[in-house]
């Protein structure tokens, strides 16, 4: 499987790059709207909750800690959300192709966390951009948020994975599953502070992945501390699990899938 996505990796970075020069076409600012996009919607939650809503984070002395903080944990739930969102129907949408064209069906899925990661970037670029401006420090913690985004990657791909195989034979979970990301990034500590829940129903938390990767982001970007390991050792086990499980899953179904598409 690995061998053949080497050998189909122009085929993958090409389809990536006509999916963002489709997305533009006949657009006069072209490839600025993937800055525009981000940075306006990190511009208004810096407006809205840091100044209209006063928001502060208790133990910083700056009323835009509040955006910062807000703004971290998007940046982490978003590429997740995208990546499972993606993932969830790409063998249906592109049903057609696989039963006219032979290639590793593995490189579709591929080809959504690489676009991805590419428009998580550029979110990301966009939200330092903002925190400069609000005057957020930063330091040599920050390289943490390579691993992290690493993390991230793979518990979303091993998610998505084995979401998109079961909605391969069962349609109706790729609709259900679009309600569970929602009540997912509600319980999930990203609108919220963790210290506005009942210390007797914090522990369930940690039930979450979602939630100490999103912690670790907040500590990183917001307090510039370094995450905690044991929370991050288990969410990494978590990832490989599923990833180890969607492969397994797909080299099994990998035959019968043409046939139900």
């Amino acid at each position: 499987m690995f061998r053949s996505l080497w050998q189909y990796r122009h085929f993958v970075l090409s389809s990536i790059r006509n999916e963002l020069v489709s997305r533009f076409a006949r657009s006069k600012l072209g490839g600025l709207w993937m800055i525009i996009n981000p940075l306006s919607q990190v511009l208004i939650y810096a407006l809205i909750f840091s100044n209209v809503l006063a928001a502060k984070l208790p133990g910083i002395d700056n009323k835009y800690a509040y955006a910062a903080y807000l703004m971290s944990g998007l940046l982490a739930w978003t590429l997740f959300s995208e990546i499972i969102s993606g993932c969830l129907n790409v063998f249906i949408d592109r049903g057609d192709l696989l039963k006219k064209m032979s290639f590793p069906r593995i490189t579709l899925p591929v080809i959504v966390i690489g676009s991805c990661l590419l428009n998580n970037m550029l979110l990301f670029s966009a939200t330092l951009g903002v925190f400069l401006v609000l005057g957020q420090q930063f330091n040599l913690v920050m390289l943490w948020l390579f691993p992290l985004t690493f993390i991230v990657v793979m518990l979303a791909t091993g998610i998505g994975l084995v979401l998109v195989i079961i909605n391969v034979f069962l349609r109706d979970i790729g609709q259900a599953f679009s309600i569970v990301l929602q009540i997912w990034f509600w319980l999930t500590p990203i609108i919220y502070p963790v210290s506005i829940i009942p210390e007797s129903y914090r522990d369930l938390l940690r039930l979450n992945p979602m939630y100490a990767i999103t912690t670790a982001y907040q500590q990183v970007l917001v307090y510039g501390h370094a995450p905690i390991m044991g929370d991050i050792v288990i969410v990494s086990v978590i990832a490989l699990a599923f990833i180890l499980l969607s492969l397994f899953l797909f080299r099994r179904a990998s035959s019968e899938m043409v046939d139900m598409l």
